[in-house]
């Protein structure tokens, strides 16, 4: 696209009646649209893309017309301004990128299948009919559609079904809403239905090739969310029915199309028989989070893509707020500083990062908003902080203000803190600006000097970065009394630090309380040693907290690794499932500094051994009767640490549980496989047993499953096996293309295997595009590159291989990122692996 205007300026529409001729065989459709509206000028264009328009007729007369496929209109003159009706008559191809209309295909019972879908969100609204595809240009819409239709097939909408005439299908008139939401899946499936206690009807859809059972979880997680949603928001769900659609070819995660949700089915399904509580956990999250769209998203809208976080930052909050209300045993909330918060740190800490709003100033930039550290994981946590400040009774109510306020409207952020401040009587804008205007987050440095205590805002960087003079409302969240609420200067004194101990009984001195807002703490060393001493004590946030923090002020340069790595071996018997997840996230991090097969490697296994060997001997390989939710999560943890370290007692067993279910690996217990699969590759490949992986990963429908044979498979020490793997890339029977970057990533990110997957990238990057370009995780690719490559030859051939689209808006940024990633990485080796290594040799 070559020009950006916002052609809801010019024509306001009110309707569509929409009537859509899909034909499956020739992979085409045919369309018919009358939209009425008013117009403010004569000269009016609508959005299309790759349409084939046949005829426009304005107030029943034909007119000319004008197809511009760079900005993606077609333009027409109008005889007068006013109210308006416009015909088109067009017809179009359905994609194989999982835009627009689409396929998704699947196997079941041997046949080939396929479900016909559609994802119109951001902008894809217009291949499937012209439109005002904008946020801002809601309408109502009446969908009738014919297909070529098999017995026993269904289809589904947003609204109900009114008639089925001759096999067309019309749908009731939906409420007001943007052009994105707009959807409908059809073909052959199964599904489970049930109501709330006020009457809304709730549904889970899914092809025939999965487990009925499967759908009996997402059903109930739903009805019970849109039930908790309705009394938190004080607003009822304002849609008949609430149907939620697994796809098998899906590249988000979840679409909240209003009354008919489409899923990743990964991401909505879960096997009753086998599964992870994890795994649950992750279902549970994406429906409550698709279903928080319904009100904040759907309900109220945001008025152009730059206000997306009023969208997504609520929403990943909000999923977290649900789940826990409705499944309290789980804690939740803890799995959120292990999930969004080191997310939003590390990505949040390199230079020439976006902030959460952030202008577009082309449409191609609208996918590169969904930065899921960003807008997603930093938002939420921001959303998470302005909780906390305000408390939860009156965040409740400054949304129910504002839904009811802006109801089927659109809104631009103001409009959220003006009913937040109106129900708190705080001003929340001067509080939520610095956070959502200014790329970054800062470090709170704390220090005692002459009997006081001074606290210290400075933006923190990994690599190198500018420093702007950006500063904060950071809210100090601090466990003594006696100290400021927000800290908003650059720098403040705090006169009588021992008095003000005392008073708090000498305990440490600790700020932002359950990690709930979105800065580091760097203590001095007097401070650090009080802290450090009394980790046993504090809960299991601060403890994740604590080790986060170690971690990226190692990364920033402004504290040694020795400090990060003491720290981690204080936690050598921790029974908590997150501080465990938090230390293998530092541990993972540390490995940058290990060669693989060198004498550092050896020392460090040995420390990974000592501090995973106590739960690992505690929880064993098997499910205990009775045991906690925390157990039941953690059990993984040690045990792919202790075969990581090569534990003998640990590799034998996994060994032995390989050799008990060989006739059906699926069937290996779902907390320990991914371990298992991965070990027996590592020490026992063959090329039956690479084969016999892929036969596994072709013939299952469980997702979770598949991606775990990936990681296994990839964690080959064969090039053979590499180049086997990477043959597979563009077999989309096989590697669907929705999960090719994980395959990619499995491989780059490895050193052994890095190369020849790049390499492929840079051969194959015109079919990525085409198979994947326009989506929102195209530029992943990118992204996964700039986590892996750490030498100065890595970055020339990184540059090499951008410089002929690092400009496009679509690119632009990630790219620079990337580099300067890269760079940190780089840096980081230079001063700090001699030390690392040298700390694993003594400690």
């Amino acid at each position: 696209m070559s020009e950006f205007k916002h052609l809801y300026n010019d024509f306001k529409p009110e309707n569509y009646k929409i009537f859509l001729d899909v034909n499956r065989e020739t992979k085409r459709f045919e369309g018919q649209v009358t939209v009425t509206g008013e117009s403010l000028t004569t000269d009016i264009a609508f959005h299309q893309k790759d349409l084939k328009i046949t005829s426009v007729t304005v107030n029943g007369q034909a007119v000319d017309f004008t197809l511009d496929e760079a900005s993606e209109t077609v333009a027409f003159k109008l005889p007068a301004t006013g109210e308006t009706t416009v015909d088109f008559t067009y017809s179009a191809a359905l994609t194989d990128n999982m835009t627009g209309i689409y396929p998704s295909y699947y196997d079941a019972d041997g046949e080939k299948k396929q479900l016909v879908g559609t994802q119109f969100e951001t902008h894809f609204a217009r291949q499937a009919f012209p439109s005002i595809d904008e946020p801002a240009a809601k309408a109502t819409f009446d969908l009738s559609v014919k297909y070529d239709e098999k017995d026993g097939e269904e289809i589904v909408s947003n609204m109900p079904e009114i008639s089925n005439e001759n096999g067309v299908h019309t749908f009731d008139t939906t409420v007001k809403m943007s052009s994105y939401l707009l959807a409908f899946v059809f073909g052959d499936m199964q599904s489970k239905l049930g109501k709330t206690k006020n009457g809304t009807q709730v549904g889970v859809f899914a092809t025939k090739a999965h487990k009925a059972q499967a759908l009996d979880f997402p059903l109930d997680i739903a009805i019970r969310v849109i039930e908790f949603y309705e009394d938190y928001f004080k607003v009822a769900y304002p849609l008949p029915h609430s149907w939620h659609i697994g796809l098998p070819d899906f590249s988000a995660g979840a679409m909240e199309n209003w009354g008919a949700i489409t899923y990743r089915e990964v991401a909505l399904l879960a096997d009753p028989d086998n599964s992870t509580l994890a795994s649950r956990q992750y279902v549970a999250l994406v429906i409550a989070h698709e279903l928080a769209h319904q009100w904040f998203g759907d309900l109220v809208t945001m008025e152009w893509w730059d206000d997306l976080w009023l969208n997504e930052s609520f929403a990943n909050m909000m999923e977290y707020v649900a789940i826990d209300a409705i499944e309290p045993d789980w804690h939740i909330w803890e799995q959120f500083s292990v999930s969004e918060a080191p997310m939003a740190l590390n990505r949040d800490a390199i230079y020439g990062v976006q902030s959460v709003h952030v202008a577009v100033n082309h449409p191609d930039e609208i996918n590169t908003l969904f930065d899921g550290a960003i807008v997603y994981a930093k938002g939420a946590r921001l959303m998470v902080m302005l909780r906390k400040w305000l408390g939860d009774t009156d965040f409740s109510a400054g949304l129910h203000v504002y839904f009811d306020v802006h109801q089927y409207g659109n809104t631009v952020g103001r409009d959220l803190w003006d009913a937040l401040s109106a129900a708190s009587g705080r001003d929340v804008s001067a509080f939520m600006t610095s956070w959502i205007e200014q790329p970054g987050y800062p470090v709170l440095s704390v220090s005692v000097e002459n009997d006081e205590l001074v606290l210290r805002q400075q933006q923190f960087f990994t690599g190198e970065g500018v420093d702007q003079g950006r500063l904060w409302q950071i809210p100090l969240n601090t466990n003594w009394t006696g100290l400021p609420d927000v800290l908003s200067e650059a720098e403040v004194r705090i006169p009588g630090f021992a008095a003000l101990s005392a008073e708090n009984g000498d305990k440490p001195l600790l700020f932002n309380a359950q990690n709930a807002a979105h800065y580091l703490v760097k203590y001095d060393a007097e401070l650090t040693e009080k802290v450090t001493a009394a980790v046993p004590t504090f809960d299991t946030i601060t403890k994740v907290q604590l080790i986060q923090s170690a971690l990226k002020l190692a990364e920033g340069g402004l504290s040694d690794y020795a400090d990060l790595v003491n720290l981690l071996a204080t936690f050598d018997n921790e029974p908590s499932n997150v501080v465990n997840l938090a230390m293998s996230q530092a541990l993972n991090a540390l490995k940058i500094f290990i060669d693989e097969s060198t004498d550092s490697e050896v020392n460090f296994k040995k420390f990974v051994a000592r501090l995973f060997d106590k739960q690992y001997s505690r929880l064993g390989w098997t499910k205990i009767a009775g045991e906690s939710f925390n157990d039941e999560q953690l059990r993984a943890l040690p045990i792919s640490w202790e075969v990581y370290a090569e534990n003998a007692d640990a590799v034998a067993q996994s060994s032995e549980v390989f050799a008990q279910h060989t006739a059906d690996i699926h069937g290996i217990p779902a907390d320990i496989r991914q371990v298992v699969l991965k070990n027996e590759i590592t020490e026992n490949e063959t090329d039956a047993l690479v084969q016999s992986y892929f036969d596994a990963y072709a013939k299952t429908t469980d997702q979770t499953f598949q991606r775990e044979l990936n990681v296994a498979v990839s964690s080959t020490k064969k090039m053979t096996t590499v180049e086997t793997i990477i043959s597979q890339y563009r077999n989309t029977d096989l590697v669907k293309p929705q999960d090719l970057r994980f395959w990619f990533s499995s491989l780059v990110s490895r050193e052994f295997s890095q190369a020849a997957a790049f390499d492929w990238l840079v051969e194959n990057w015109d079919w990525v595009q085409e198979k994947l370009g326009g989506d929102m995780a195209s530029g992943d690719f990118i992204k996964v590159i700039g986590n892996s490559f750490d030498t100065e030859a890595k970055l020339q051939a990184f540059i090499d291989f951008t410089e002929p689209f690092k400009n496009e808006p679509a690119f632009k940024r990630i790219i620079e990122m990337a580099k300067t990633q890269i760079a940190a990485k780089i840096a980081l080796l230079a001063d700090q692996k001699a030390k690392v290594v040298a700390l694993f040799e003594t400690i």
